[in-house]
């Protein structure tokens, strides 16, 4: 798993990448025009305190390392926490997380069949 690590990095995706969003997550999508995904994971302070931040961190890392096969390679994705993301549990964010990569299309079996 690439991560986004650069301040830079970020605005770029934010500036040129499409975002979609639900009642967890927002994501954005930017192709990076390599053969690899790069991950960026944001966690405001109004979510939480540093151990709640932490925590949904590794939510979210964690669901997207066990799907990272089922997404089309290329694109540099910035994952933003929304405060409502703070009572979610695993599967909460890992169903948010799959459906926002499917309806920005990246999933494969998604785009596929479009």
């Amino acid at each position: 798993m690439e991560k986004i690590r650069k301040n830079n990095d970020f605005r770029t995706v934010y500036r040129r990448g499409s975002s979609i969003a639900d009642h967890y997550l927002v994501m954005y999508v930017l192709e990076n025009g390599t053969g690899r995904n790069r991950i960026g994971i944001s966690v405001s302070r109004k979510v939480g305190n540093s151990v709640v931040r932490h925590h949904l961190t590794r939510l979210i890392r964690e669901s997207y390392r066990l799907h990272e096969d089922s997404l089309q390679p290329g694109h540099d994705i910035v994952v933003v926490a929304r405060v409502r993301c703070k009572d979610a549990g695993y599967h909460d964010v890992e169903r948010s997380l799959l459906e926002l990569a499917g309806r920005h299309g990246i999933l494969k079996g998604e785009a596929e069949s479009n």
